[in-house]
């Protein structure tokens, strides 16, 4: 949840980016802290502090800080433990494991049910119809996009994976209304992922990225799946970003494959 609002905090308007630099330099602060307080720290109105609670996914403040403590309660890092040189083996072990664990269970507390729900349909009625369904990725997303066909295809979909840029966007532009195109990416800043996603937008295909919230291409696709965590996949081999990715695929299948009433999931 903190990740997620560290991320996006600079597409907030710049008085609910108060509020939100309020509630960062102190969450716990902030869950105790009444709206008339909250608002006097950020220097902004009482209804600032609600829109900022509705902006990134909330009812209001109440329902923010009950999900704010959840996530705090959790006994995991919220911000991004670093891998360094000095560090020692089992300093290594506890941070590669912090940091997994908590993207993991800050997905848990982000996820949105209303989109895993419309695309889980999509897929189900691509199934009925007979349609594509096709999942690109590049790099490390393009083994996350290998695994995801082949966990849809024993689903029963007609599923293909491609890892290739010219590929991807050659099989974009052959696709028709009630086909779906999964595109997963760390970054969200692939020119190719973009273009192919564009392409298949206009061609009447169902655009799904699992990415980060706020990136090109979740701009780009119909339907995001935020996919947000404070990993650096500049320096190290986005390992967190994979297996956050493959769960957000695995979550996508377990009710595609309820909808469908096919085989059950190994």
């Amino acid at each position: 949840m903190l990740q997620r609002i560290q991320t996006t905090i600079d597409q907030l308007p710049p008085s609910e980016q108060r509020v939100a630099r309020v509630l960062l330099q102190d969450p716990r602060a902030f869950c105790r802290t009444p709206i008339a307080q909250l608002a006097e720290q950020a220097r902004v109105s009482k209804p600032t502090v609600l829109r900022f609670c509705r902006s990134v996914g909330y009812q209001g403040l109440s329902d923010f800080k009950l999900r704010l403590a959840s996530s705090m309660a959790e006994g995991v890092p919220f911000i991004h433990r670093s891998v360094s040189a000095q560090d020692r083996v089992d300093e290594v072990v506890a941070k590669v494991t912090d940091n997994t664990v908590a993207a993991l269970l800050n997905y848990r507390n982000m996820a949105s049910g209303v989109a895993i729900q419309s695309v889980a349909h999509a897929l189900h009625m691509a199934h009925r119809r007979g349609r594509r369904v096709e999942f690109y990725g590049v790099g490390n997303s393009g083994i996350v996009a290998q695994d995801a066909q082949h966990h849809f295809f024993r689903l029963g979909l007609h599923t293909i994976a491609h890892s290739d840029g010219h590929m991807q966007i050659m099989s974009a532009s052959m696709l028709v209304p009630g086909d779906v195109v999964v595109i997963i990416s760390n970054s969200g800043q692939t020119r190719d992922l973009i273009d192919a996603a564009q392409i298949a937008r206009q061609r009447g295909a169902l655009t799904v990225g699992i990415t980060s919230s706020g990136s090109a291409l979740s701009k780009a696709v119909q339907t995001h799946l935020a996919a947000d965590h404070a990993e650096s996949y500049e320096r190290f081999s986005p390992m967190v970003s994979r297996l956050l990715h493959l769960m957000i695929l695995d979550v996508l299948a377990t009710c595609t494959a309820l909808h469908i009433g096919g085989p059950k999931l190994e």
